[in-house]
């Protein structure tokens, strides 16, 4: 396995110019040597940093098509600057910090940026949740009046399932639904749990229709989780718990 940088000196040593920066994505798509995405044709000459034509057909190909870089105006290594930071950090990322860390122009951008960063990091296909996981809901958003039980008017509603590590959390899964009815919820656990896991919920009424599942699901005070979970989801977020 690569090394993996692990200092900002290590970063820099691997990153140190766009051209480095270009070299790594080409290694990345073509590990064997170029390709030609429509001819499979091997032989290629490079027309400027970033794009390659084809011996055959003449098909150009860019080493940013189909990629969170592709049309982007900003130098690769801030990019590269940005994944390396957000994968490094135990704590979770914001907008704001790393809109500091790369100094970019506007917090909307660094907001953009995270979203899209965090997108690319599902990783397809992913397993699901197995074993013995934490199923529940909480509400984010400022305080509420004149509003009872989960009725809201602003705040936003997640759904988090943690599977447990020992005395832990481990892989997490978390998604805003429009509200906690079994329609909703139910879609939520069959992609994200496998058939066969012990379920713990709060006993909510959305939850039952998985009893008739092949899911084991069992009912216990938990209160205060959906606020544990997410707190644990929030610091996980660009962590590799996925």
């Amino acid at each position: 396995m690569e090394d993996y940088p692990r200092t900002v000196a290590d970063f820099e040593k691997r990153f140190p110019s766009e051209e480095a920066c270009r070299d790594y994505l080409f290694r990345v798509r073509w590990p064997e040597g170029f390709r030609c995405p429509r001819c499979g044709e091997s032989r290629g000459w490079r027309l400027r940093s970033a794009l390659w034509q084809c011996a055959r057909c003449g098909y150009q190909a860019s080493l940013t098509a189909g990629t969170i870089f592709q049309d982007t105006r900003t130098p690769l290594k801030v990019w590269f600057h940005a994944l390396w930071w957000m994968t490094s950090q135990k704590n979770g990322v914001s907008a704001l910090r790393l809109q500091r860390v790369l100094g970019l122009g506007s917090y909307q951008t660094a907001w953009c940026w995270l979203h899209k960063l965090r997108r690319a990091m599902v990783r397809p296909g992913r397993d699901r949740l197995s074993g013995t996981v934490e199923v529940d809901e909480a509400y984010v958003g400022a305080p509420e009046e004149g509003v009872r039980g989960r009725e809201t008017q602003s705040k936003a509603l997640i759904v988090v399932a943690a599977q447990a590590e020992g005395r832990g959390i481990g892989r997490i899964r978390m998604r805003r639904i429009a509200d906690a009815s079994a329609d909703r919820l139910m879609p939520f656990v069959e992609e994200s749990i496998e058939p066969g896991s012990v379920v713990h919920t709060d006993g909510w009424l959305g939850y039952l229709p998985s009893t008739a599942k092949a899911t084991d699901v069992r009912s216990r005070s938990c209160a205060a989780n959906a606020i544990l979970l997410l707190n644990c989801c929030r610091a996980s977020i660009g962590s590799s718990r996925c």
